[in-house]
């Protein structure tokens, strides 16, 4: 059973982790390993377009021009109607939309013929940071996958004097603050396997670094969770600083330092670093993992997983209940 108050962090490790008995899977369990992660991961097929926050929509009552016009969708979901008042469209399809606004005037009116047509797209947002010709943030008029992100972002080219210094060796989806998955993208871009052209999520982080970009990870309840760049001297409180630094959320308790390499987890007290104690402050490796826990969250573990050498890379797991 899923709760906010534990956690469980699953950890895949990279290729160049795997060990020599997973090297030996046959090339069908392989196949099926990569699948299950990317399934796992894979963002749940939306179907028809959801209105949210910042699309910009059009609603058109028939005979009733004071009660058409153009609205912007606002953070809380809502747009507002002359005599109706407040109305509920985040989440809604256009068909829905044009459902909930006709049940809000028929309490007034009669009779009514009401259309909704999006005027703007704006709310099905994925981020595009690293090696990319347009980064930031990219709107799209319906689910994206990730091919759809990189074309858009102009990230496609691969190979040519620099390919080895390419940005499209992999890239890191990093959804909410809790979750990432690597993704190698040879075997999408190069070979034609649309098995890793997963479905995007709103609000996805798409990052595509140098190949030889050394990353770890700060997660949780910190203000920019996300990947950070390895220097040779970066501590563990350099790292969260870079990430801005826990949240007013954040537990002081307690955060978890995980060092996938060895499949290592140690609870350490983030209080005494910000008080300077610095025995604690470790310095960090390629891969490390810093996840600062959400206030008032029970002890909390993970799972060390291996996989084969076909998936690749990271998938930090949701919410679960020992």
């Amino acid at each position: 059973m899923k709760s906010r108050h534990c956690l469980a962090l699953c950890v895949v490790l990279a290729a160049a982790q795997v060990g020599a008995q997973e090297l030996q899977l046959p090339h069908k369990e392989r196949k099926n390993a990569t699948q299950d992660v990317i399934e796992q991961f894979e963002a749940p097929e939306m179907g028809a377009y959801q209105l949210d926050d910042g699309d910009q929509i059009a609603v058109d009552v028939w005979g009733r021009p004071e009660l058409s016009g153009k609205h912007v969708i606002g953070p809380d979901g809502k747009i507002t109607i002359p005599i109706a008042g407040m109305i509920a469209l985040g989440g809604k399809s256009r068909e829905q939309a044009e459902e909930a606004v006709n049940e809000a005037l028929a309490r007034y009116y009669s009779d009514l013929a009401v259309t909704v047509r999006v005027e703007q797209y704006a709310s099905f947002r994925v981020m595009m940071l690293g090696r990319v010709g347009v980064p930031g943030a990219l709107t799209f008029d319906r689910q994206p996958t990730l091919l759809d992100a990189l074309t858009k972002a102009a990230g496609l080219p691969i190979g040519g004097g620099t390919a080895q210094n390419t940005a499209l060796v992999r890239c890191a989806i990093f959804r909410g603050r809790d979750k990432v998955i690597w993704i190698d993208l040879k075997p999408l871009l190069a070979q034609g396997n649309l098995a890793y052209n997963i479905r995007l999520a709103r609000n996805d982080i798409v990052y595509l670094p140098d190949a030889d970009d050394r990353l770890v990870y700060v997660l949780g309840s910190v203000r920019t969770p996300g990947a950070v760049h390895l220097t040779p001297t970066m501590s563990l409180m350099d790292a969260l600083a870079l990430a801005g630094g826990p949240t007013e959320d954040a537990s002081l308790t307690h955060m978890a330092f995980i060092r996938p390499s060895i499949g290592k987890q140690v609870e350490v007290p983030m209080k005494s670093l910000l008080e300077g104690g610095g025995r604690l402050n470790y310095s960090l490796e390629e891969g490390d993992i810093l996840y600062v826990p959400p206030r008032g969250m029970a002890r909390f573990g993970y799972v060390l997983q291996k996989l084969s050498p076909l998936t690749g890379f990271a998938i930090l797991g949701s919410a679960v209940r020992p």
